[in-house]
């Protein structure tokens, strides 16, 4: 097996174990066991678990890189809005056990909340900010908003539904088939709110 071939072996193993168990919940010897490696090799590729740990955030994390890409999109503040809400729903699809990592750190920081989480979340809320002044600055957003809280209630309401799936799955389809629902559904909510 090739130095590459060990490394991302023990990271597709560790993803679901730490997003079920936490970084405290999981042992050394349960990684190496269910990668079928040494002992040895975590040190040997990371230099301990909390190095894995760290690497497999960094790997989960980095899918957030993407929203700087739609602040460069040639759109209107509220087409930004509705991109960003596609490619939430899109990115939890594609990693089911991000949302675990989050509501993990959030709740019991470990060491690399500060180095990678942290970072990470405050990119994206700090873009989806500036697409909201900018969403003010030509008039598409009422001015007596606050830019913050108005993103931190649209990310909540995605993250939120998203986190609930376990709760809610004998109350709402959460079949991918109907994201594009989900999508317009959560525009018409941050665009219009609930009142008739």
């Amino acid at each position: 097996m090739s130095d590459n071939d060990c490394r991302a072996i023990l990271i597709a193993v560790a993803t679901p174990l730490f997003a079920e168990k936490g970084f405290h919940g999981v042992s050394v010897r349960e990684l190496v066991k269910s990668a079928g490696v040494n002992l040895s090799m975590i040190s040997y590729y990371f230099g301990g678990k909390e190095a894995l740990y760290a690497a497999v955030l960094t790997e989960q994390f980095a899918t957030l890189g993407q929203v700087a890409d739609i602040n460069s999109l040639g759109m209107d503040p509220l087409g930004k809005f509705q991109r960003y809400i596609r490619s939430t729903v899109d990115r939890y699809r594609k990693n089911p056990y991000l949302l675990r990592f989050y509501t993990s750190e959030l709740t019991n920081p470990t060491p690399s909340f500060e180095l990678i989480v942290k970072p990470a979340i405050r990119r994206v809320l700090l873009i989806l900010q500036e697409i909201f002044r900018e969403g003010i600055a030509t008039g598409q957003f009422r001015q007596e908003l606050d830019p913050m809280d108005t993103i931190l209630a649209l990310a909540g309401m995605i993250n939120f539904y998203f986190l609930l799936e376990p709760v809610t799955q004998e109350l709402v389809n959460h079949a991918p088939q109907r994201d594009e629902i989900l999508v317009t559904h959560l525009m018409d909510i941050f665009t219009r709110g609930v009142v008739v």
